[in-house]
């Protein structure tokens, strides 16, 4: 798999993250700027790395991505499920049923579902989805 480019693309909350991983020495560019500068805490770093550390790729790749909508946390998550896709493509080559396949490392890590949450809509008659008026006896 040589100079092999993968995209992907991951979603979380309102945030749209569109990945092209290609094999290099573990860079990782937001929107243009470097992760570290990007993400306002370094725990948001550590959180989209993730993927890559629990396969032991994490200076195997070199990750451009193109974040889109939501805040940081949202753009974190979905940017965590993009590598995750990539990973998977890019191992989908290998036995599934080894114990040491992506597929099953991620997976046990929680890494492959796509977290679904997302902000409910506010309800006409309340002040946000589900908090009412404050109620007055007198």
């Amino acid at each position: 798999m040589d100079k092999k480019t993968i995209t992907a693309t991951g979603h979380r909350k309102r945030a749209i993250a569109q990945i092209k991983m290609t094999p290099g020495s573990g860079k990782i560019t937001v929107n243009g700027v470097d992760v570290n500068e990007y993400m306002p805490f370094a725990t948001f770093v550590m959180d989209l790395k993730q993927p890559l550390v629990a396969t032991g790729n994490e200076n195997a790749f070199d990750i451009v991505v193109k974040a889109t909508g939501g805040g940081f946390s949202g753009q974190t998550g979905a940017i965590r499920l993009a590598i995750t896709k990539a990973l998977l493509e890019y191992d989908k080559e290998t036995d599934q049923t080894r114990e040491d396949s992506y597929r099953k490392i991620l997976k046990a890590n929680g890494f492959v579902t796509r977290d679904a949450r997302k902000k409910e809509r506010k309800k006409p008659g309340l002040k946000k989805a589900r908090r009412a008026p404050q109620f007055s006896k007198r």
